[in-house]
């Protein structure tokens, strides 16, 4: 790798050239992964890519002008302390916010990364060359507010903020809900019952370790293989079985870590007062996200939760 202030004049302006074109395939990319969901931001990225193409295009004329035909590879990787962004153009789905965050970065920090070269430079022809492409790029950042302003009118963000919010609990709130709910529920009987059968904390806990890592294992793989995410919208199926299994055994680690403490009946009330703490919280966020009446889904949630505790201590005490 080379070092940036050891590049020549036609170096950094075959380097601006490439970098230009590279920002442009990335913004299409946005472009194309957004365009279903969010078809207005998707029409800003096509005109962020199309200003980047005429940089590039300005660009190649001048370095033409200069140098010639031949263009030297050389690329951003190719260059010590150079910007490098992670390829979130290959990621699927798109988060909204994420994209826009992202393309914001890639403006500000080649506008940052010019200006700094070019106050480290010693030749004067490249350091004017590097405060214009310091100014080019803080344009890009001005034209993306002004896209940004003219495409995405209040109506428009509102509606694609709704589309993102309900991605976000198709991906995340949906499968993250089921793993603790079915965490939570399910290990109670089995939790209760080796407590109430052997009245020994440490046995308990290791009945409610196990139920609990075997369900988070289990529900991870049942949540990955449900569906591949390509007609449903919920998202990359190791993504969602990984939200799943680790709520899971969230879930259920919960009331069983009090049977860590070695009396067995303030072990069991911790534990009862964490079960209560669960399904509240279980409640809520069926409220918040699942547009479920509160107090609807704090009867169904604690009813369950009840029977299966009280099957628990049934089972145990036999």
């Amino acid at each position: 790798m080379q070092r940036f202030a050891d590049l020549t004049e036609q170096q950094i302006l075959a380097l601006a050239i490439s970098t230009e074109e590279e920002d442009n395939r990335i913004y299409h990319s946005f472009a194309d992964a957004l365009r279903e969901q969010y078809p207005a931001s998707a029409k800003v990225f096509d005109e962020m890519a199309a200003e980047e193409a005429g940089h590039r295009a300005m660009l190649y004329d001048l370095y033409r002008e200069k140098f010639g035909e031949f263009l030297p590879l050389i690329r951003r990787q190719d260059v010590k302390g150079f910007i490098r962004h992670k390829p979130l153009w290959l990621s699927r789905p798109l988060g909204l916010g994420e994209v826009r965050k992202y393309a914001a970065n890639m403006e500000y920090e080649a506008e940052r990364f010019y200006r700094k070269a070019a106050e480290a430079a010693r030749d004067a022809s490249i350091r004017e060359l590097l405060v214009r492409l310091a100014e080019a790029e803080s344009t890009h950042e001005d034209r993306a507010i002004e896209l940004d302003r003219q495409i995405l009118t209040p109506d428009v963000r509102r509606k694609e903020d709704e589309t993102a919010r309900r991605m976000f609990i198709l991906q995340y709130v949906q499968p993250g809900l089921a793993g603790l709910m079915d965490g939570s529920v399910s290990t109670l009987a089995p939790l209760f019952a080796a407590a109430f059968a052997t009245h020994h904390t440490w046995e308990t806990f290791l009945v409610g370790l196990a139920a609990s890592v075997g369900a988070g294992i289990s529900m991870g793989f049942a949540e990955a293989l449900s569906d591949d995410g390509s007609l449903t919208g919920r998202g990359a199926p190791l993504v969602r079985g990984f939200v799943c299994g680790v709520m899971t055994a969230i879930g259920g680690l919960g009331h069983t870590l009090p049977y860590l403490i070695p009396h067995f009946y303030t072990a069991t009330s911790v534990s009862v007062a964490v079960v209560a703490a669960e399904l509240a919280a279980i409640s809520y966020i069926r409220y918040r996200f699942m547009d479920t009446p509160f107090l609807q889904a704090a009867f169904q949630v604690v009813v369950g939760g009840v029977l299966v505790f009280l099957a628990g201590i049934a089972i145990g005490s036999s």
